[in-house]
């Protein structure tokens, strides 16, 4: 019994001293990070290039640079991909009169929010009617996917003649609407829709100033449209 346990001991002394001569045994602690110096310097000037090089492109989409877990590497990264068909797109000034417009609409209850009350409003709407008639503003968000959740709408105010803008992010346009989840597209009406005539209504007189206002935002936005 005491000659097995000596050979066994024997055994496992030689198995170590092997091990480390051959430089087998490794330290978890020695791993090197792969983000050093060197590579970081590298791969800024390789982003700078290709952020350059889009830059001049005028891509359909903005890019921030992130770090992958896994290499360390530096990447660019896309950031709300923009439906190609995106016209007119308000820009930032234009946005935040837009957003602070279906802001109020909310509150003044004249909003109609998701691609199912807005299409429906919109067909209820007779065709080739003047803008002044039409039953409201259409107002999309840009970073849809798939884009073909909203890619009949822009079509359809066209035939109804209904004016109608881009945002960049739903997120923004669902938080202006009052609600917690990112919207897709809402349609900012003068008045609430089932009013008997003559009932007069608290904010009524201001928000059909803010209204006339919005629409000559989006006309002015039109305008500007490549064909």
């Amino acid at each position: 019994m005491a000659k097995e346990k000596s050979e066994k001991r024997d055994k496992k002394e030689k198995k170590e001293k092997r091990s480390e001569s051959d430089g087998v045994k490794k330290s978890k602690k020695d791993k090197k990070s792969k983000l050093n110096g060197e590579n970081i310097v590298a791969a800024i000037e390789e982003v700078t290039k290709v952020k350059a090089k889009a830059a001049s492109e005028e891509p359909a989409e903005a890019t921030e640079i992130v770090i992958k877990e896994s290499s360390g590497e530096l990447v660019l990264k896309p950031v709300g991909a923009l439906v190609p068909f995106a016209n007119p797109l308000a820009d930032e000034k234009v946005a935040k009169k837009v957003l602070k417009s279906v802001k109020k609409a909310a509150k003044n209850k004249t909003l109609k929010r998701g691609v199912k009350e807005v299409v429906k409003a919109l067909r209820k709407s007779p065709a080739g009617t003047s803008v002044t008639s039409a039953p409201g503003i259409v107002i999309l968000a840009a970073d849809i996917s798939p884009m073909d959740v909203i890619s009949h709408i822009p079509v359809l105010c066209e035939d109804h003649n209904v004016p109608y803008i881009f945002v960049t992010s739903r997120a923004e346009l669902g938080a202006a609407g009052n609600t917690k989840r990112p919207t897709s597209v809402v349609m900012v009406s003068e008045s609430r829709s089932g009013n008997k005539k003559g009932e007069k209504i608290e904010g009524e007189e201001e928000f059909a100033d803010v209204y006339k206002e919005l629409v000559k935002v989006v006309e002015k936005e039109s305008r500007t449209v490549r064909v």
